[in-house]
């Protein structure tokens, strides 16, 4: 996978006989790729067995090299969907048509540095790393020295890790480097070529975070509204355990999004994202997991220890719903919409209220309805852009009519729990006004019909919660049936 965003040609700082007569030593890790291969093919292979972390950890105390020799052993890393730096890639495709000897030379695995090389054929030569030998600063340095023949040659490298080896080098490319590496690098070679790191902003911080996502928390106030409670103190308790969640949602998003870097990848729009990019590091990743879990954990264990219980085994669901139930058809959506349910019976929880079975009846139906509604959606896109079938999922574009079926039936079942809910003596009880609730059905099987009109005419891209949230007809609906709610329940309230 290239980044065509960095695609700017650049000229070399020496003259092209010199270019042609300097070997240029290319690293591989932050330099050719914006990723790091021990990174990806870890995340690889703990994708496919969770347990695997623990031998890991074990390999790493026999080093680092040791470390990604066992990893390369177990796992198959697509290198044809990795992030390349087209920059780089530019630049060095114009000095091998100068006739300038290529090679690739990394702390990678040469296993996995050769399948690099192959795919990208510009390489006279590939150096990586073997089980005892990390190939990185004076390592590498050594072996450059031995390949060029104690001759000059030219650099490309990321770290301060490299700066030993540009010191020696008669020709400098900084490549995604720091400013404070950059600056480094200027004082003992002010003619290095650079070429920038791309710049990483607040709002792309935001994004993969999925900030806009923490509406779904909302769903925790569902009980405290359909109880009409005004208790001030439950109301700043689900606060806490709405923070709570939406801490550990994102850090769970972070987690899916690492796990799911070969699936994005493969994704026309996905790929863009700032893990499938690499615009965000993976270590940028995992250190943000590190510090939002724990904190999510102690907002929990602040509100309550059942609420803990809860966040515990959303967690739980949401890694085993990204390394294995994804995959599976009708069992994804399933669980999407019992992850959403979750949230309705955590809220109860928080507050200290009873959710009742026609509550989360409603809201199993209407979330699987929900959940239908992306799948279809990203069905149809790939269906579009000639894909038979969902990269990372369980689905074929054939499967498309029934899946909107289903979807449409999903909602339907949901007003009609509605409705039963509406007659019955729960329903009475609840509600003085309840003949006025059913004004709702009408208006929610509008939004229902809406909604899967609107997924098959392609005007939903993937989540049907962010377009409902930018869809003034939406905030009509809803406002529509809080109002009806709210007089229903208006002597309750008095």
């Amino acid at each position: 996978m290239n980044d065509n965003s960095d695609s700017a040609q650049l000229s070399p700082p020496t003259s092209d006989l010199a270019a042609a007569t300097t070997p240029l030593y290319v690293d591989l890790d932050g330099t050719l790729t914006h990723t790091d291969l021990l990174f990806e093919s870890a995340l690889v292979l703990i994708k496919s067995n969770l347990l695997y972390i623990f031998p890991c950890l074990i390999w790493l105390l026999q080093g680092r090299a040791h470390l990604k020799a066992e990893i390369a052993k177990r796992i198959h890393l697509d290198v044809s969907l990795l992030p390349y730096n087209e920059t780089c890639m530019n630049y060095l495709r114009q000095q091998r048509s100068a006739g300038r000897r290529l090679i690739l030379i990394s702390a990678s695995n040469l296993g996995l540095v050769q399948q690099v090389a192959d795919h990208l054929g510009l390489f006279d030569t590939v150096m990586g790393s073997d089980a005892s030998i990390n190939l990185k600063a004076s390592t590498k340095l050594r072996t450059i020295e031995r390949d060029s023949a104690g001759q000059p040659f030219a650099y490309a490298g990321n770290s301060s890790a490299d700066l030993e080896i540009w010191k020696q080098a008669c020709e400098v490319i900084v490549v995604n480097g720091s400013t404070s590496l950059t600056q480094q690098v200027n004082r003992f070679c002010p003619n290095a070529l650079m070429m920038p790191a791309r710049p990483i902003s607040p709002r792309l911080i935001a994004k993969a975070l999925r900030l806009h996502q923490w509406t779904k928390n909302l769903l925790l106030f569902i009980p405290l509204l359909a109880a009409h409670a005004l208790s001030i103190e439950k109301w700043l308790t689900t606060l806490l355990g709405f923070i709570a969640f939406g801490l550990c949602a994102s850090a769970t998003y972070v987690i899916n999004d690492l796990l799911d870097l070969a699936s994005d990848r493969a994704h026309p729009r996905k790929r863009a994202r700032a893990f499938a990019a690499a615009t965000l590091s993976i270590p940028f990743g995992l250190g943000v997991v590190a510090v939002l879990l724990p904190l999510s954990l102690w907002l929990a264990a602040l509100t309550s220890l059942p609420f803990l219980g809860l966040i515990l085994l959303y967690i739980a669901v949401t890694l085993t719903y990204s390394t294995w139930l994804k995959k599976v058809a009708f069992v994804d959506v399933l669980v999407l919409a019992l992850l959403y349910t979750h949230r309705v019976l955590a809220g109860g929880v928080a507050s200290g209220i009873t959710v009742s079975n026609w509550l989360l009846a409603v809201s199993l139906f209407i979330f699987l309805s929900l959940a239908l509604v992306k799948r279809c959606a990203e069905l149809e896109f790939m269906s579009d852009a000639g894909h038979e079938s969902l990269a990372g999922r369980g689905y074929r574009d054939t499967d498309l009519p029934y899946l909107i079926s289903m979807g449409i039936a999903s909602g339907f079942v949901a007003v009609m729990v509605l409705a039963l809910y509406i007659d019955s003596q729960a329903g009475a009880a609840m509600y003085p006004g309840a003949g006025l609730l059913w004004l709702i059905l009408p208006v929610m099987l509008f939004w229902i019909m809406r909604l899967w009109i609107k997924t098959a005419r392609k005007e939903i891209h993937d989540d049907p919660l962010l377009f409902a949230i930018t869809d003034p007809v939406s905030w009509i609906v809803a406002s529509t049936v809080a109002g009806i709610a709210a007089a229903a329940s208006l002597r309750v309230l008095s």
